[in-house]
């Protein structure tokens, strides 16, 4: 069918997000994406995009079009990768999605090496804290925290996210550093909105032998509550509050004295992060050699960013 031959194009329009950044994509002028796209509607004899100066969104066609064409051109992907499986050397466009602060901390600056090691892998990555739908986006990889809620897809893991509690010395000296968990409660606590437990802060201590835990819950409240991880940390270094900070954040700071950790022999909670990939017969050789360099890059079950912290908070960390 003649409408096969522009399927790529439309995927790549509504994946991208226009005519322009598709064009720019596919390496084709914006008239020729355009063109392409009204032919398609043509032959189809339905209209799939609405389209103004600002906006372009999808027809209830459109919809029903863009997730079965986004499907095929999927699997068609899918058997291109398997031949490539024969060359060798890990090549084509890779696009992979990662958490704002994570990726822009500690994905973004291993990249060029990636690069360098393999050039001729095209890399196209989407920071955003929003969950991608992995097929509709065209991610190939996606760096994530926590468990899967899709069971059509595939994770490794690549290291530990720990928290860490902390305030800045300034913030310590003019308001006392508190001597017990129930303090907290007297105290300014900046809150990271997404948590599961906004209002409640609960750290576990397990004794020498590990064959017990002592659990206690606080209540926090503070004049500042946001939805960023590094937004969050500003405002601890500021002197603004205490904090909860994942450690991937807060590491160097502590590390150069710049924040203080507290209660350090209590652990906070911890999630796992990991890549994660869909489920086929053939792993693609440019996301195997994404997946490897990560893996190395991190650390595994002691991530870099922990390292250098203070045994006695590392290993409360762990």
């Amino acid at each position: 069918m003649e409408s096969f031959s522009a399927m790529p194009v439309f995927v790549a329009v509504i994946q991208a997000g226009g005519f322009s950044p598709a064009a720019k994509l596919l390496g084709i002028s914006k008239s020729a994406v355009s063109k392409r796209i009204t032919q398609l509607e043509e032959q189809l004899g339905v209209k799939l995009l609405y389209r103004t100066t600002r906006k372009l969104s999808l027809t209830e066609a459109g919809e029903h079009y863009f997730e079965h064409a986004a499907q095929a051109y999927q699997a068609a992907s899918h058997a291109e990768e398997a031949v490539q499986q024969l060359q060798g050397e890990p090549q084509g466009r890779l696009r992979i999605s990662t958490p704002m602060s994570f990726g822009r901390l500690h994905v973004a600056p291993m990249i060029p090496a990636f690069l360098k090691r393999y050039p001729k892998i095209s890399l196209d990555m989407v920071m955003d804290d929003k969950r991608v739908d992995m097929v509709a986006d065209g991610v190939d990889l996606a760096i994530r925290t926590g468990d899967l809620a899709d069971s059509s897809l595939i994770a490794r893991h690549l290291a530990p996210m720990h928290s860490v509690l902390c305030a800045s010395p300034a913030y310590l000296a003019e308001h006392g550093m508190p001597r017990t968990l129930m303090e907290l409660e007297n105290h300014n606590c900046l809150i990271f909105s997404y948590s599961n437990d906004v209002k409640e802060w609960t750290f576990v201590k397990s004794n020498p032998q590990g064959d017990s835990q002592e659990t206690v819950t606080v209540v926090v409240s503070g004049n500042y509550r946001v939805n960023n991880s590094e937004a969050l940390h500003e405002a601890i270094l500021h002197g603004i509050g205490i904090g909860r900070l994942p450690t991937f954040v807060a590491g160097k700071d502590i590390q150069n004295g710049r924040l203080i950790p507290l209660f350090p022999e209590y652990q906070m909670a911890s999630i796992t992060l990991n890549a994660v990939f869909l489920e086929r017969k053939y792993m693609p050789a440019k996301v195997r050699a994404f997946l490897d360099f990560a893996v190395d890059y991190f650390g595994g079950s002691v991530p870099y960013w922990d390292r250098p912290f203070d045994e006695k908070v590392r290993k409360t960390q762990q």
